[in-house]
């Protein structure tokens, strides 16, 4: 399978996406991860501002810390993604499974997903937009994380 990503092809690509966020788009390449298989990945800390995720399989990925801001997780699978202290500001989320993930800590300020309930594990520390309330509150544990949640 062409879209499974083994370890050497994640490295280099988060190498070349690295260069092109730090020479302000200029160099290096944007990573495109559409359709990409990540099952199990580890890409903790990784800088993915801007990434294209659309389609991708992120089930069960590690992404604590990592740096989301205004990447395209249109309709990927995040099911089970530990998302810990995640910047997924400005992301696009719509379509996008959350179902078991963890968003304990998680900067979605101006992020896109669609008002529905998903089965989300944690948002504990969340830092949503105004316009998710209607989302955020129909987790059935609103109550218990309401005092740690903040709308930007």
């Amino acid at each position: 399978n062409e879209n499974v990503m083994n370890a050497e092809k994640l490295k280099k690509i988060l190498a070349d996406h690295k260069v092109w966020v730090e020479s302000d788009y200029q160099t290096g390449k944007k990573a495109n991860f559409c359709n990409a298989d990540l099952i199990g990945a580890n890409l903790r800390y990784a800088d993915l501002n801007g990434a294209n995720l659309t389609y991708a399989n992120l089930n069960w990925v590690d992404l604590r810390g990592a740096d989301l801001n205004g990447a395209d997780l249109r309709a990927a699978n995040l099911n089970g993604a530990n998302l810990i202290r995640a910047n997924l500001r400005y992301a696009n989320l719509i379509g996008a499974d959350l179902s078991g993930s963890n968003l304990i800590g998680v900067d979605l300020t101006g992020a896109h997903f669609e008002l529905e309930f998903k089965s989300v594990n944690n948002f504990r520390n969340a830092i949503f937009s105004e316009s998710a309330i209607p989302w955020v509150i129909l987790n059935p544990q609103w109550s218990e994380w309401a005092d740690s949640v903040k709308f930007a």
